[in-house]
């Protein structure tokens, strides 16, 4: 079965609403390319101080993949369940959905 294409989804908006959501969206995407960016320079740094500094013994594998998992989860939460996005937006109706056919008694 081919799912319905997003703008089935998404209800008639206003271009305001439009604007606030496209801003809402940029602001999340780029709140997402700092945080990998941070990532980076933090564990590259880390990691120079484990290869060239004082300690004898590598330990940059901890906080790159505990680090790394919250920035997958946070690139998740944007690219894929963030607002307007096609599956969450397929969620939020088919708890619309469910919701309206519990107050309909059916």
């Amino acid at each position: 079965m081919v799912p319905p294409p997003p703008e089935f989804f998404m209800p008639q908006l206003r271009p305001d609403e439009i604007e606030r959501l496209a801003h809402k969206r940029a602001g999340a995407k780029l709140g997402w390319f700092v945080h990998a960016c941070v990532y980076l320079v933090v564990n590259l740094f880390i990691y120079g101080l484990s290869h060239w500094g004082a300690v004898s013994r590598s330990w940059t594998a901890l906080p790159l993949l505990a680090w790394g998992l919250g920035l997958a989860l946070h690139g998740i939460a944007v690219f894929l369940l963030g607002a307007g996005s096609g599956l969450g937006e397929r969620l939020v109706q088919k708890e619309r959905d469910r919701l309206q056919r519990q107050h309909d008694g059916t």
